[in-house]
């Protein structure tokens, strides 16, 4: 874990996305979410099995590389949503959405 960490400080994320523990605690996070979509689940809406799901950390990994692997720190996020959180593409910052995570993790999630 402390070379993830070690790598994450010095900018590359790359080799943590790339490692065999990353791609287990996402596979993880995405059965124990039902591959589905949180935000969208809090929302009232079905996220299908077309969906592109990705792993979101709650608390950015750039930030934070201590919680990379943390469950309490990862939630599935369908594509669309996660650019919306992230601000990325259309959204903007004055839509940016309300996921209520509080800080001890995923149990604020309905």
């Amino acid at each position: 874990h402390k070379k993830y960490i070690k790598a994450i400080k010095n900018g590359n994320t790359s080799y943590f996305y790339n490692s065999r523990a990353w791609r287990k605690k996402r596979q993880e996070i995405l059965e124990r979410d039902n591959f589905e979509c949180r935000r969208c689940r809090e929302l009232g809406k079905v996220t299908t099995t077309n969906e592109v799901l990705e792993v979101h950390h709650i608390k950015e990994l750039d930030k934070h590389p201590e919680l990379g692997l943390d469950n309490d720190n990862l939630i599935t996020l369908c594509k669309s949503c996660h650019n919306y959180y992230h601000e990325r593409f259309e959204y903007s910052k004055d839509n940016k959405p309300k996921i209520d995570i509080p800080e001890g993790g995923r149990d604020g999630i309905k």
